[in-house]
């Protein structure tokens, strides 16, 4: 799977992580449920830092398309609020 992580770039990782991605990305809806803006940071840093060490980061001329888009770690609420659909914040690409 291919995860693109927002202003960092692109990572091959394992399907098995798709999982705790997605328990993170649930984190990351109910915290802007509760107006938390720390929380959401939070949850989103940790889903970067797990891409980052579970996967290999792909060289940038890579060009292929990206299974998940991860929204930058330091998004505002505001932001988030935004994002935010149906199915969390992290939307999986077709």
């Amino acid at each position: 799977m291919i995860v693109r992580l927002m202003g960092e770039g692109q990572w091959r990782v394992d399907d098995g992580v798709r999982d705790r991605i997605d328990e993170l990305d649930a984190e990351t809806e109910r915290a802007v449920a509760s107006g938390d803006e720390q929380a959401v940071q939070a949850a989103l840093r940790a889903i970067h830092e797990l891409v980052r060490i579970s996967g290999e980061q792909l060289h940038h001329a890579h060009l292929g398309a990206s299974d998940l888009v991860v929204p930058p770690a330091d998004l505002s609420l505001g932001e988030a609020r935004a994002l935010l659909h149906g199915d969390g914040l992290i939307p999986e690409l077709p």
